[in-house]
């Protein structure tokens, strides 16, 4: 499945989130996420622009691989994601059987997360709010679509993205944000 993202620093949340229940946008999840992210044993995720981690959302729990980025407007990339069993216990073993394999913790990256949900064009989009701890705040629009609608998916969230006044491209990850972060004397 191909995932088509934007995401904006958001310092106005309030006129976002106002525009978005004009439209009627449903609130379909807060929750807080903790994805730890993860380094390959025979390859560097990062010079390839490929990201692996292992998300909990409360019980929940997901091995994510995202692919490397398709183009420089969005964060456009194949993604595959398969659940895993739920609870803190499965998480552990994810991780203790994922570091047997040779593949390295990089950091973890926590949020809180509003997901409220759209349609426009023919395209369901998810909104994210996020709040991510010594990062800031962000919106994400995304949509997940096949290869031949990524155009339209595209332009669908460019659109949307300018009509709820987001200006603030961000490009970099959450990933990046945070190690960026740490590298900064406190």
């Amino acid at each position: 499945m191909l995932e088509v993202e934007v995401k904006y620093r958001n310092t106005e949340r309030a006129a976002t989130l106002a525009t978005l229940l004009q439209w009627k946008a449903q609130l379909v999840q807060d929750r807080t996420d903790v994805d730890i992210y993860f380094q390959a044993p025979d390859r560097d995720l990062k010079a390839t622009d490929e990201a692996f981690r292992l998300r909990c959302i409360g019980s929940k729990n997901y091995l994510t691989y995202k692919g490397p980025k398709q183009d420089t407007e969005t964060k456009t990339r194949n993604e595959i994601e398969l659940a895993l069993a739920d609870g803190e216990n499965t998480a552990h073993d994810a991780e203790l059987l994922l570091e047997a394999l040779g593949y390295k913790p990089v950091a973890t990256v926590q949020k809180k997360r509003q997901v409220y949900r759209l349609r426009r064009d023919h395209f369901e989009i998810e909104v994210n709010f996020d709040s991510v701890e010594d990062v800031g705040d962000f919106v994400e629009l995304e949509i997940l679509t096949h290869d031949d609608e990524y155009e339209a998916a595209k332009a669908t969230l460019l659109a949307t993205a300018a009509a709820l006044g987001l200006t603030e491209k961000e490009t970099q990850s959450y990933l990046a944000l945070v190690l960026a972060n740490r590298k900064q004397p406190q």
